[in-house]
């Protein structure tokens, strides 16, 4: 599973702890992550969690308004993503208490930044690769989990590459997604020059999922902006 696709999940974190939110949220920038929220309370961290729809959640148990286990149940009746527990209760009742509760991780304070993260990633491979679609197109159906297209009954390879090119347009089906966008997905922080090697990959591509690659329609060229994925049903 690509780790930049990973960080591109939303994340909602909430403390009622200033100096511990801006640490959270340092850590997780200084990673890559980018769509981070946070809120101080649990009234706050409803509000923002239905505007936002958060992917993952960070709680803490002792909050001004009420307690995080009482956030997580309310939060967990909209959508059911990861939630860690990060705080400084760590007695055996309150661990298991949110465990029981249905919590992927419980970690206490004060806490390595790096094992944090590595508890995070870890959380997210569990919880994407769980939900990795079958992704059906005009002519073929990808298996993002497998890495393989099945077309005309057989099962072609995706090269890791082009998993990532492709996971990127189906993260945005429908819409253009942008050459540089593309080169960031597939060769990360540093896209630039790859240009060529991105039209090589969506050739490639296109001679798996297309029963005709010169004429594509699943995978269409945007003149001068870029590339779209086309999914049925979508």
């Amino acid at each position: 599973m690509n780790s930049e696709y990973l960080k591109s999940r939303r994340i909602l974190i909430v403390d009622d702890e200033q100096e511990l939110l801006d640490m959270v949220v340092s850590i997780l920038e200084t990673e890559g992550f980018e769509k981070i929220f946070t809120a101080k309370t649990k009234k706050e961290a409803l509000s923002l969690a239905a505007a936002v729809k958060p992917e993952f959640a960070i709680l803490d148990v002792m909050l001004p308004d009420g307690s995080g286990f009482e956030l997580m149940e309310r939060l967990r009746q909209d959508g059911d993503y990861p939630i860690l527990f990060l705080t400084a209760r760590g007695e055996d009742n309150d661990r298991l208490r949110g465990f029981g509760l249905g919590a992927d991780d419980y970690v206490v304070k004060p806490f390595l930044p790096k094992e944090l993260i590595f508890r995070i990633m870890a959380i997210l491979r569990r919880s994407c690769k769980d939900e990795t679609p079958l992704v059906r197109l005009h002519d073929c159906e990808i298996d993002f989990a497998r890495a393989e297209v099945t077309r005309g009954g057989g099962h072609i390879p995706l090269t890791a590459k082009e998993h990532d090119i492709l996971s990127a347009l189906y993260r945005n089906s429908g819409r253009i997604v942008t050459i540089d966008a593309l080169c960031e997905a597939a060769w990360g922080d540093n896209p630039y020059g790859y240009e060529n090697s991105l039209m090589a990959h969506i050739r490639r591509i296109r001679e798996k999922i297309e029963a005709n690659p010169s004429r594509p329609v699943s995978l269409i060229t945007v003149k001068g902006l870029g590339y779209k994925l086309v999914v049925e049903g979508k």
